[in-house]
């Protein structure tokens, strides 16, 4: 049987979700009349990373373990008492993917730089991906030449005065998503060249470019914006072809390299929910210690997945070694050695 090198559900799912986008592309600009054609290599770059990460993602989806998990969690979010799930959810979505909670217990500036970088970020997500497709864009209102408004679909949703403190805000947005990307980038670049743990560790592809992306794409950001402020457009053009190499070397490196854990991240909510369901449902309890180790349901699940992947740990009385708690495993294992040498005659050989 020959290997296959692609995954044919998960290449005909991205393709017609990819499609799907270009879609909404069209009509969400009114018919490319709101699109920006100089943003076209940025769109080109955005629908290669849509494609690769629904690729990806549908793999890793179809994965035994990752499938029951998800399964799972769809199953307990959408049944029972579905307004506490959604409750929970909504929490754990606040906690753990807007504030990043679960950084806080590794030191407060690792919590401080990588919250930094996950606001900067995803409102930088927020900001252009709307604006490359064409979905949000401003106009001068009719009779006027200082007041600006902004549309969404084509829909008009608010104006401002040009000088304005919410034109500035409005204007700087980027701006503002690229220092907090610099500064929590920068935090974490400093410990990867200084700390002798993490440099024995490390390596360049999957610690250091990501870093150095996030960075080259906030500079040379910032860098357009000081041009046509500061310097008269100087260099101008150079810059916006910069920003476009580095921002579509980093959308290109989503699916494939580090930065797909963000897109992953929020599954773990699911997994949250799974195991505070599961303690409700019961514990399961070792029969070499008798002590609680885990949910029952985790278990059940657990001996389902490893059938599916070949593995039957199916012991003689009918019970499972899965039953077993990691320090039930290890004593039985003790014991078994010991027959073993016991029945060979050398017990200390």
């Amino acid at each position: 049987m020959k290997n296959r090198t692609f995954n044919t559900k998960a290449l005909l799912i991205a393709t017609i979700l990819s499609i799907f986008m270009i879609v909404l592309v069209f009509y969400g600009s009114r018919k490319l009349q709101n699109f920006d054609a100089a943003l076209i290599t940025y769109l080109f770059g955005t629908v290669f990373a849509f494609f690769g990460i629904v690729y990806r993602y549908t793999v890793w989806l179809q994965r035994p373990p990752t499938w029951i998990y998800f399964k799972r969690g769809i199953t307990f979010l959408f049944t029972g008492k579905v307004f506490s799930h959604f409750w929970f959810a909504s929490k754990e979505t606040i906690e753990n993917i807007a504030f990043q909670k679960f950084i806080y217990p590794r030191g407060k500036y690792r919590w401080m730089a990588h919250f930094m970088i996950a606001i900067g970020c995803t409102s930088a997500f927020l900001i252009t991906i709307p604006l490359t497709f064409g979905w949000i864009h401003f106009t001068m209102a009719p009779n006027s030449i200082s007041v600006y408004e902004a549309h969404f679909f084509g829909f008009k949703v608010m104006d401002f005065e040009l000088g304005s403190i919410m034109a500035f805000l409005t204007f700087h947005a980027l701006n503002w998503s690229s220092y907090l990307v610099i500064f929590g980038s920068l935090y974490y670049l400093r410990r990867r060249l200084t700390n002798p743990g993490l440099i024995a560790t490390q390596t360049f592809e999957g610690d250091l470019l990501p870093l150095i992306l996030l960075i080259a794409i906030s500079v040379t950001g910032l860098g357009l914006t000081y041009s046509y402020q500061f310097m008269k457009g100087f260099a101008f053009d150079f810059l916006a072809v910069l920003h476009a190499v580095t921002v579509i070397m980093f959308l290109i490196w989503i699916p494939f390299g580090k930065f797909f854990h963000i897109i992953q991240r929020p599954a773990q909510i699911g997994a949250h929910i799974y195991n505070k369901e599961g303690r409700k449902k019961g514990m399961a309890v070792c029969p070499h210690t008798g002590e609680e180790f885990a949910t029952k349901l985790h278990i059940d699940d657990l001996k389902i997945v490893t059938k599916e992947l070949g593995f039957d740990f199916s012991m003689e009385d009918g019970s499972s070694h899965l039953d077993l708690s990691p320090e039930g495993k290890r004593s039985r294992l003790a014991q078994a050695h010991l027959r073993a040498r016991q029945a060979g005659g050398n017990l200390f050989g």
